[in-house]
């Protein structure tokens, strides 16, 4: 279907579509979940990881789940037990998150490019008895010297041929039964994994998180359209949340995920042509892409957005026929905001929408008193389905959540119309001659240019005004800074940004740092750095420092 053909499709409004959702009462469990959709459609297909060739239908996916929970259990994962997961995008590790929400065990997900330090803080953090861990990531396994008291060997299980003593994960499964009957029940708030966030500053946190927040932030994706979507796609690393989210959006709505081993700008529409995508989340590195013939020949209702460049929306809609439509969500909260599919008049406006289901939202002040319509102070959100806390840290969650609003550490401002506006980071500003810079504002504006990739905002101590810009630019492929002098950047800058706004200091970079999820590693950029100025083009005095 065209643009055209997906709106023109007649559907409850916005507001009936949210009572609906909230209505229905949840299953008990994600088990439940898979349980109800193994039942109504056996024989269709749940997963596709189509680049290694495994799929698996949704009553192939339940004996799959059930035999590996007896396995487990026999092995002496109990309910509460915390299993750290540390396995790529194969099928291995949803059947491995479903078989502990069975036994009402905890997955603890670990990033595959962890160090041995890293592994090391989420392993003692997180209170990890047992792990699951693919072939590939034992040499970090075995900078573990010695592995952490609490972890035995026997507690470990290898998918993959393994070595050194360690147990087969995929003889947990042999022999076991292809039904589950649990111990004790499981519930909706009972811990199903502790989510690590990024840690942009510091040591990242546990974020813990029920059966009811999965059940939650899938329901909402995969009903608040009003459409019916039956061809997922996940190319983000399952290790983070969203290819969970889409695992149960998928169930819900009794379709079928296809899962890309890593993501690629360069391969994803291919992706979507091949596997008839519906819905996916859009990377918008993917619109910087060469123009290709074939971008209209896709089948997608609806693309999630975040961040995007609003100048580019637009475009993007035109240039590929689909509906493209922000989104906020946090790992704390799961979907926090959405656009509705139907607001073709917010296309371009930067909003990222209204609360979604289950959720209120509010702006306010540094006292928590919310501000006037219009003015900007820092979003919290409330409502069930969300973190229950950070685990073992009873400081950071009393700080983050008061009364059932989480701070989200955001800074936004409300329209006349309800429609929320991310304008920066309460933590991410730069303060320069007594004005407030939102570095995510910059940095929009720089994405904006043709030969930027990426940007990342920084504050630079300054005697007379306290602070001034940094950015730093990774520009595309093939590109050198003599492509993009300072000089263009500079007037682009003060074309689209107000006068005090615009960056004194520029810098070309090769690769920004990042976190596990993905998010630019601003501390990474200026730690150890004592003088941030020297490698910088000075836009006030001309030149190269």
């Amino acid at each position: 279907m065209s643009r055209q053909e997906v709106l023109a499709v007649t559907v409850p409004s916005v507001e009936e579509r949210r009572r609906a959702i909230e209505r229905e009462t949840l299953p008990a469990n994600i088990g439940a979940l898979l349980d109800a959709a193994a039942d109504e459609v056996p024989e269709r297909q749940a997963l596709n990881f189509f680049e290694s060739g495994e799929a698996l239908t949704y009553a192939g996916l339940r004996a799959q789940v059930n035999r590996l929970a007896n396995g487990l259990a026999r092995a002496g994962v109990r309910r509460g037990s915390h299993v750290g997961v540390m396995l790529p995008n194969i099928a291995a590790l949803p059947v491995t998150w479903l078989a502990l929400g069975r036994l009402g065990a905890v997955m603890v997900p670990m990033n595959i490019a962890y160090t041995a330090r890293e592994m090391t803080y989420v392993i003692e953090d997180g209170e990890v008895d047992q792990l699951v861990i693919h072939e590939d990531c034992l040499p970090t396994l075995a900078g573990l010297s010695p592995l952490p008291a609490r972890l035995k060997p026997e507690c470990i299980f290898v998918v993959g041929a393994g070595d050194g003593g360690f147990r087969r994960w995929d003889r947990l499964i042999e022999g076991e039964r292809s039904d589950f009957t649990p111990m004790a029940a499981v519930g909706l708030d009972d811990l199903l994994n502790i989510q690590y966030t990024s840690g942009t500053t510091g040591f990242p946190k546990g974020c813990m998180l029920p059966h009811r927040y999965w059940l939650t932030i899938g329901r909402v994706n995969a009903f608040r359209d009003g459409r019916d979507y039956r061809r997922i796609l996940a190319a983000t690393p399952f290790f983070y949340m969203d290819p969970q989210w889409l695992t149960t959006m998928t169930f819900w709505r009794r379709a079928t995920l296809f899962v890309a081993r890593r993501q690629s700008a360069s391969r994803f529409m291919d992706w979507v042509r091949e596997h008839r995508i519906q819905f996916t989340l859009f990377p918008e590195l993917v619109f910087k892409q060469p123009p290709n013939l074939r971008d209209r020949e896709n089948e997608i209702i609806r693309v999630n957005m975040y961040g995007l460049h609003k100048e580019n929306h637009a475009a993007l809609e035109e240039r590929f026929d689909f509906i493209a439509r922000e989104a906020f969500g946090m790992t704390e909260i799961g979907s926090g905001m959405f656009m509705p599919i139907e607001a073709t008049d917010m296309v371009g406006s930067g909003s990222c929408g209204k609360p979604s289901p289950y959720r209120e939202a509010r702006i306010v002040d540094a006292e928590d008193r919310p501000v006037r319509q219009g003015e900007v102070g820092e979003l919290q959100i409330r409502g069930p389905g969300m973190l229950q806390g950070y685990y073992n840290k009873p400081e950071a969650t009393a700080a983050a959540l008061k009364d059932g609003w989480f701070r989200t550490g955001d800074l936004f401002r409300q329209d006349e119309r309800g429609y929320f506006y991310i304008v920066g980071r309460l933590k991410d500003m730069i303060r320069r001659a007594g004005e407030n810079i939102a570095a995510r504002e910059v940095e929009a504006v720089l994405r904006g240019m043709p030969e930027v990739v990426e940007a990342a905002a920084v504050p630079v101590p300054d005697d007379t005004r306290g602070q001034e810009v940094k950015v730093y630019l990774v520009l595309k492929p093939g590109l050198k800074p003599a492509d993009l002098p300072p000089e263009r950047l500079i007037q682009f800058c003060e074309a689209n940004l107000a006068k005090f706004k615009v960056p004194r200091y520029i810098a070309y970079i090769d690769k920004l740092p990042k976190t596990p999820s993905e998010k630019i590693a601003k501390q990474k950029l200026v730690q150890d750095v004592a003088d941030l100025r020297q490698g910088s083009f000075d836009r006030v005095v001309g030149k190269w420092l």
